[in-house]
Parts: structure tokens; sequence; C-alpha cells
């Protein structure tokens, strides 16, 4: 017998996803919200920011109605990180009131062993996701191969301090540099 995935009118049902799904994190009287906080500090769109923060309250209900722990995308993982900054809003408004129960936030201790653990966590997590939402937005929650592999690569940049080009436009700038450099020093006469 093959099981269906809940539909979405299910879900305002539970009484977790009824709290999540109108909770904004931080303070609402701020000049600078959470939400625009998130987009400036990760270089995002307005637009963006606003989908990473409902991909985090999915999250969130994923990560406390679960039998197993979940696993968040980078991009879900910055807006956890960010709303850990709100402590006050995080330990005394959302994780009682909203969530009913704590959600710690654990770093992976390193090595292999580890990795194989949190590349399980995320893949059982996106196959949850699917289950309880539907298929997840590719741009926000990647296959656990890039997840786990790719995304822990990157870095922060300051842009005031360093220029940020794509490789591949890189390669054309060369492509069209060097063999002009040559004729310059007389090596392609």
């Amino acid at each position: 017998m093959q099981a269906t995935a809940p539909s979405a009118p299910v879900l305002p049902a539970h009484p977790v996803w009824a709290a999540l799904r109108h909770y904004h994190p931080g303070p609402a009287d701020a000049a600078l919200d959470f939400t625009a906080r998130l987009a400036r500090e990760n270089g995002w769109t307005a637009a963006f920011a606003d989908r990473v923060v409902e991909e985090y309250r999915r999250f969130c209900f994923l990560a406390v109605t679960g039998d197993a722990p979940a696993t968040p995308s980078d991009a879900v993982d910055q807006a956890w990180h960010l709303h850990l900054a709100y402590s006050r809003d995080y330990w005394d408004r959302f994780c009682p009131q909203i969530l009913g129960r704590p959600l710690h936030h654990g770093p992976t201790e390193g090595g292999a062993a580890e990795h194989d653990r949190y590349y399980r966590q995320y893949a059982e997590t996106l196959a949850r996701y699917e289950a309880v939402f539907g298929p997840p937005p590719a741009d926000i929650w990647p296959d656990a191969a890039r997840r786990l592999t790719r995304d822990p690569r990157a870095r922060r940049v300051d842009p005031a301090t360093h220029f940020i080009l794509p490789r591949r436009r890189v390669w054309q700038a060369l492509a069209l540099a060097v063999p002009l450099m040559l004729l310059a020093w007389g090596v392609l006469l």
C-alpha cells in the first residue's frame, strides 16, 4: 500500500504549524527587521530572504514534530543562526510559545562519520519535507551532495575589500587578455 502525503489543509490543524505560520522572528517594530537583516547579511534579495524565512518555519516544524533529527539547508541554517542571535525572542518566545519545546542547534564535530550522519539526516529531512509540504524549492533546499560537499566550502566575502567575479567571467576575460598580452610582448608575431 502506498502512503500518501498529507495535503496542505491538514497542516493548519497541527498546533505547531498553526503557531508557526504567522510567526515572524525578532521584534515587530525594528527599523531593520529580521528578514531585511537576513537579506543584507547574506547578499540576498528581499524576496529570496522572505522565501528563506518561510522555509525556516517549515524546517522548524519538521524538527520539532519528527521522530529523527532534522538538518537544514545552508540558506535555512543562515536564518536559524540569525534567529539564535535574537536570543530573547528565540528562547523566551519562539521555543516555548510557538514550538512548545526547545530547539537546540548543534554543529558538526567533524570527520567522516559526522559527514555521513549529516548526509543521511539531510536526505531524510528532504524526504520528510516532501511528504509533508511537497517538493522543496531546489534553490533553497539543494540535494544532499551539494549541501554537504559543495556548500560547506563557501566563504563569506566583504565586497568592500574583494572583487567578486563568477569563474565563467574570469575565464572569458583571460581568454581575451592573454592573447592581447602576448601580442603586446611580441610573442605571437
